[in-house]
């Protein structure tokens, strides 16, 4: 697998979770796999469906999201069609034709489509070897994005001749949707793998400023070479965004679903061919849209659930590099999303209810979203909390982890709030206490009467304080809103404890007000680019090149290459094929189509600079800032040794397992194997399949053997490990997770 990972994707090894999915899918496991975005989910389906002797269906909840797939597969070469309602029905009737010939080992379908004779019947009548459900999370009425057209599936699957393997992915899914999505799609004792949900290159932030456009022109003139997406909840607001945006001379386009369809697709497609550099959208643009060059994702307007928001933000640096994900959040917020919930067009409800749970679900799911908006402490471990993780509390790369915050003792304010919440009878929302409080002089107060109460005009602060105040009481419990349309403000369980104040209570607040716009000018930025400054000219050249193949080719830029591969050439300079193979995302298909081309442009810049390819570094990592280290000897009492042999990627699932469960990073099962190829206990031989890395005559004695696997694309040795072996890896994790191969090999 690990050739043919080479040979297609462009990739030495895989990353965290990827191999013990494939190996699962190989050795005809269900398999459930919930991977952020970005962190390579495709792959795990794809590779296994070269190996597997039938065709791979891979079901997939957007058109735009199976060209996208099909067309980087087929760069990679990769047989590879779609089949949904873009194509005519001839076009339809040779899909189905090629691929009953066996030209095709991927076809991406909708779901809608799969209940259509034509396509039933070639289904049944050819070899389904494995069926993919892609975004899984929609078929469940947990999830974000619960779409009826999923809840066919299962009875898909029963009606095959023989079942296929099923495997589902999604990148954003709680314990419970978990659950569901093995439920309903009757996966059978699947691998459930969870490789986390951090990100580590976005740079999460919040911002409350005064004027949201300003703030928004600010973020964008601060990056004018980065693309990204402009997220806004409401038909006019993209609107309103993408005119403010080209008057102020940002190319920006617009998406959402009161316009045609053939403006949403040239709009998409000016955007995936970097025509223009910013789309303003709702949320009905993005899911599936694999464009890798994002370098930021702006929500406007603070969406309805945490799910959708780290989906959407999720979309900047696909590629790995280092990106922005930024929140304009202001009050308005809450009340508009409450209005969707309420008055949602595009869901239909079965009975009253059912309609009843799903919006309470949703208003519960709101409540997490805007305590997200409204807190002070770091921003990714709420994100990764919410998903059921345990990280550490700074995390270094968010905007409140790089805002200075002083801790407040606000015991007197949250009497002041408490108490008026209690005179106004428990009536009214944040907005009206705030008002009351800091004594608003307006008509519905007087009308009201609450200008008469004890409370009015109390407080000293300005409304955002006290509605800072407010939300971080209602996390506290000291108050609660109702999940309402309209939330209401009540006294909740320790409204009591607050007004006794028998403690003090204590927050942490912002040293500065923000300015107009916003934290921009004091918090962090991502890095705009990992060049160097010396190759910042070439990487310039190998974009233009990039951009006239796709141009001539009718593909976006970052089909050929992402930026990352691009940087990756920058770093290595190669004049080789042998050289170019070694960069990142390039495979054997790239290197002929493209080798030549972009290696006569870097030995051009070579010459001219008379710039050598550096020498790869020698160094190990340390931990990173704030991350946990397990000492050895915990780590060998929690992971698992068992009595039979088992494959090295099992050993490093039982020691990720652990580590991520204790709030620890992860590592690559390669990354172990490269270091028992440094210890002596492996070593690489050239075979016909490629590079395999057997066992030593140490190896041996430690207690590794081989055994062969049979795929279709060939014979495959696979390295076990018994109980002695399994113990000295575990052992000696922390050499291997440090180790970094030297360019000498010594």
């Amino acid at each position: 697998m690990l050739a043919m990972l080479k040979k297609h994707f462009g990739y030495d090894s895989f990353r965290g979770g990827q191999e013990e999915l494939v190996s699962a899918i190989l050795s005809n496991r269900d398999t459930l796999g919930i991977m952020p975005t970005g962190a390579g989910k495709s792959i795990c389906f794809q590779l296994p469906a070269l190996g597997l002797p039938g065709i791979t269906l891979v079901v997939s909840p957007l058109i735009s999201l199976m060209k996208d797939q099909v067309d980087t597969l087929r760069q990679s070469g990769i047989p590879a069609a779609f089949i949904n309602s873009s194509l005519t029905a001839g076009q339809m009737a040779l899909a189905l034709a090629n691929a009953a010939s066996g030209q095709y080992k991927l076809i991406y379908i909708a779901p809608e489509r799969l209940s259509a004779p034509d396509f039933f019947a070639f289904a049944r009548a050819n070899h389904i070897s494995m069926l993919t459900v892609d975004e899984a999370h929609c078929i469940s009425q947990w999830g974000q994005d619960f779409r009826p057209s999923y809840a066919q599936i299962p009875a898909f699957i029963k009606a095959l001749p023989q079942r296929p393997i099923v495997s589902a992915f999604t990148a954003t899914a709680t314990a419970h949707v978990r659950e569901d999505i093995v439920r309903l799609l009757e996966l059978q004792e699947p691998l459930v793998m969870v490789t986390g949900f951090d990100r580590d290159n976005l740079y999460f932030d919040v911002q409350s400023p005064g004027d949201k456009m300003a703030a928004l022109l600010g973020f964008l003139r601060d990056r004018p070479e980065k693309s990204g997406i402009v997220y806004c909840a409401a038909r006019k607001s993209v609107e309103e965004v993408c005119e403010a945006l080209n008057r102020n001379g940002i190319t920006a386009s617009r998406y959402h679903a009161g316009l045609s369809d053939e403006e949403r697709k040239r709009n998409q497609d000016d955007f995936l061919y970097d025509r223009v550099r910013v789309m303003a959208a709702t949320n009905a643009f993005g899911m599936g849209i694999d464009k890798s060059n994002v370098g930021f994702v702006v929500h406007y307007n603070m969406p309805k659930d945490i799910e959708s928001y780290y989906q959407e933000a999720g979309r900047a640096g696909r590629d790995g590099s280092a990106s922005d994900c930024l929140l304009l959040y202001s009050g308005q917020d809450v009340v508009m999303a409450n209005w969707m919930i309420e008055n949602a067009r595009d869901v239909t409800y079965p009975d009253e209810e059912t309609e009843a749970l799903l919006k309470a679900r949703a208003r519960s799911r709101l409540r997490d979203m805007t305590f997200y908006a409204t807190t002070n402490e770091c921003l990714r471990a709420y994100i990764l909390k919410y998903f059921g993780e345990r990280p550490p509390s700074f995390c270094d790369n968010c905007g409140n982890c790089h805002t200075h915050f002083d801790t407040v003792d606000i015991t007197e304010d949250a009497q002041k709030i408490v108490s008026c919440v209690a005179r106004m009878r428990e009536r009214f929302g944040a907005g009206m206490v705030a008002d009351v409080l800091r004594g608003a002089n307006s008509a519905r107060i007087r009308e009201m009467g609450l200008d008469r109460l004890s409370t009015y005009g109390i407080c000293t602060k300005n409304s955002d304080t006290i509605r800072a105040i407010l939300e971080y009481l209602v996390q506290t419990g000291y108050l609660i809103k109702t999940d309402d349309q309209y939330p209401v403000v009540k006294l909740g369980e320790r409204a009591r404890e607050a007004l006794a104040a028998r403690e003090p209570i204590v927050m942490k607040l912002a040293q500065a007000k923000e300015n107009a716009e916003g934290k921009a000018a004091k918090t962090k930025k991502s890095k705009t680019m990992d060049v160097s400054p010396e190759c910042r000219v070439l990487f310039e050249r190998l974009r233009a090149l990039r951009q006239e193949i796709a141009t001539d080719q009718k593909v976006p830029a970052f089909v050929v290459f992402s930026d990352r591969s691009l940087i990756d050439m920058c770093a290595k300079l190669p004049c080789t094929e042998s050289a170019f193979l070694e960069v990142m995302g390039v495979g054997e298909a790239k290197m002929r189509s493209y080798g030549a081309l972009f290696i006569a442009e870097i030995k051009r810049f070579r010459d001219e600079t008379g710039l050598e390819a550096p020498a790869k570094a020698k160094a190990g990592k340390k931990p990173k800032k704030g991350e946990r280290v397990l000492p050895d000897d915990e780590i060998l009492r929690l992971v698992p040794i068992v009595k039979e042999p088992v494959a090295l990627h099992a050993i490093a699932s039982a020691m990720r397992a652990v580590l991520t469960e204790h709030g620890c990073s992860t590592f690559a099962a390669a990354k172990i194997s490269d270091w028992l190829v440094f210890a002596g206990h492996l070593q690489v031989m050239e075979t016909e399949s490629g590079r395999n890395k057997v066992p030593t005559g140490k190896g041996a004695e430690l207690g590794i053997t081989q055994e062969a696997r049979v795929f279709e694309s060939g014979t495959y040795m696979v390295n076990l490990y018994n109980e002695a072996a399994q113990r000295f890896v575990v052992m000696h994790m922390r050499e291997a997770v440090l180790f970094e191969k030297a360019d000498d090999g010594k």
